[in-house]
This record gives structure tokens, sequence and C-alpha cells, in this order.
């Protein structure tokens, strides 16, 4: 006879079908776990960090990053304790390394404004000073590059990015790398800016934010595997909706950047500024169902179960329930 799945006592009647990783938490009770702790944003704050057409709010901010962000701060301070303990037991002195966190989630889901508050609440603790944020867009492959390669239609996948050099860069900040450098990307241009450099200076905190940032390694032609850039996370979240909500996030977004980004001639995508409004829902459209709906089903939504902690998010784009992996 098997193996019984519970591992010792058996569940009681009913219960098996709960069986889950995650502890779940609907928006109030995950919102009661800082109640006593200030909220440290103002409004002006929120302006600034709130990405395009996205709900933020001072009450989203301090009833799901606030908690979010103690959660992490309890993170970091156990992990310091524990390299401490660690030194102690190798009679060595090793120096404190980052703490780094990734940040997963589709395009249009909110995931880079998670980031940036995360920030910026993070630097609000005091063991947390410096915190750095580098997007995983600096390590897509040049314009020119992925047109050689015939990649262009799948920018945002995995094989669009320099993947080894996006392992290089987070492993030399985790191994304590004094200065690490990384390429910047302009959204405006859609593409890498030559000669210019993201730098990190030994933070407390790197947060890495990108779609595939949870991918799991590749499996090489001998069938072995290398490191997967998750390796090297010390915590992972990821931003999660229904893909119908998203899409019709990213079409939205796109209708407005008509009259923002796009309207700008220097913008690689004011060819869509002309567009009338039917021209313009028809081609956000095409692009998601195209590419970035695929690109979410194949590649991205099958990397949350391995996140540490799960955002999910209503229709309204505001988070109502959050899954913690069980410690």
């Amino acid at each position: 006879m098997g193996t019984a799945p519970w591992a010792g006592s058996p569940p009681v009647p009913g219960e098996a079908a709960s069986y889950s990783p995650f502890v779940e938490l609907d928006r109030h009770a995950w919102a009661r776990l800082a109640d006593t702790i200030e909220q440290p944003l103002n409004q002006e704050d929120v302006d600034r960090l709130r990405g395009i057409g996205e709900h933020l709010s001072l009450d989203e901010v301090a009833q799901v990053y606030l908690p979010l962000s103690r959660l992490l701060n309890i993170y970091v301070e156990n992990a310091a304790r524990l390299r401490a303990a660690t030194n102690d037991f190798l009679g060595e002195i090793t120096r404190r390394t980052p703490f780094v966190i990734g940040v997963a989630g589709s395009v249009a889901v909110g995931k880079s404004t998670t980031a940036r508050v995360l920030q910026e609440m993070l630097r609000r603790w005091p063991s947390t000073p410096r915190v750095e944020l580098v997007t995983t867009d600096g390590f897509l492959y040049p314009n020119e590059e992925l047109k050689r390669r015939g990649l262009m239609e799948r920018k945002g996948f995995p094989e669009a990015y320099d993947r080894r050099a996006l392992l290089r860069m987070v492993a030399e900040v985790k191994s304590g790398k004094p200065e690490v450098t990384a390429p910047k990307y302009s959204h405006l241009k859609y593409d890498i800016i030559p000669d210019e450099r993201v730098v990190v200076r030994r933070p407390d905190v790197l947060i890495v934010e990108g779609l595939n940032v949870l991918q799991p390694a590749r499996v090489r032609a001998d069938g072995t595997t290398g490191l997967a850039l998750s390796d090297f996370f010390d915590f992972s979240i990821y931003v999660d909706a229904s893909p119908k909500h998203i899409q019709q996030w990213y079409v939205d977004r796109f209708m407005r950047w008509r009259y923002g980004a796009f309207a700008n001639p220097e913008s690689y995508f004011h060819q869509y500024s002309s567009l009338t409004d039917d021209e313009a829902l028809a081609r956000a459209t095409d692009i998601w169902q195209r590419i970035n709906g695929p690109n979410l089903k194949e590649n991205i939504q099958p990397t949350r179960s391995r996140a540490r902690l799960v955002m999910s998010k209503s229709e309204d784009h505001s988070v109502s329930r959050v899954l913690l992996r069980k410690v």
C-alpha cells in the first residue's frame, strides 16, 4: 500500500479538498495585520507611484502594502539573524548580502506599481534604508538583435531576454559585490538605451520586477538544469488577476496612451496616435491576442504557484485577497 497523502494523521472528513500550500486571507483579514502600524505615505506619494490607469489609493496602501511591507521586514530581520547564527556556527564573519525580492505578473496587471510602492515603503523601515529596483526590461535584447533572431513579435517572451546577463547581475548583487550595473531600457523608444546603465550599489534590499522572473531553470541538451533567477530570491510575489480583466486593463491603457506617450513624436508607438477609437481598439485587442495573452497563458501564469505570496486583484484593479505560502 502507498503512503497516505497527509503523511501521518488523517484529515478531518471533508477537509481533504481544502489542503493547500498557501494561507488565504481576504482583504479585510489581511488589513487587520497592520492595524497598529503608522501609514508612512501620503496622497502625494500615492499619486507619484501610481501607474497609468491603475487603482491605488491611500486605503489600498494602508490595507494591502503596509502589512506586506511589515511581513517583508520580518523576513529581512530573520535573514539577518540566520546569517549571524551561521557565522557563529562557522566561526567566521561574513558580510550581510542584499535581501532579494522578485515581483512577477502579466503586462498591465500592475506589478510595476507594486514594485515601486514596496520600494518606497521598505525604505521607511530602519533595517532597510537602501532599497534598489531593477526591471528585467533592461535585459531584453536590443531591437536590432530581436529582429535578427525573428523575435520582435515575441518581445516579453522568455527567449527575448539575455537570461545569462540577468542571472549574472542578480548573482553579483546577491554575492555582495560593491557595485553592479544593468542595461537601461526606454519605454518611449521601446528599446535598450546604448551606453546607459542602471547602477546598484550594495543595497539592503533589491527588488527585481518582470514578466518572467519566476521561470524555472531551463533544461540543457544533456538533460541537466542550470540556475533559475528565482534561486537568488529570498522572497517572491506574483500579482494575479483574471486574464479577461488584464486584457481589458491593457486595452484601456493602450487607448489612454494615444493621448499621452504615443503622442510624443519620439515614441516608438507614435504611429498609433492618429488611430480612430475603433482602429485603436482593434489594434490593442490584436496585440493582446497575438502576443501578451499567449505569453501570459504559456509562460507567466504557470509560474504563479512558485511565488511565496500571491496578490489577487478584482476587476476594479484593487487587491481583494492575499495568498501566503505556509512556512
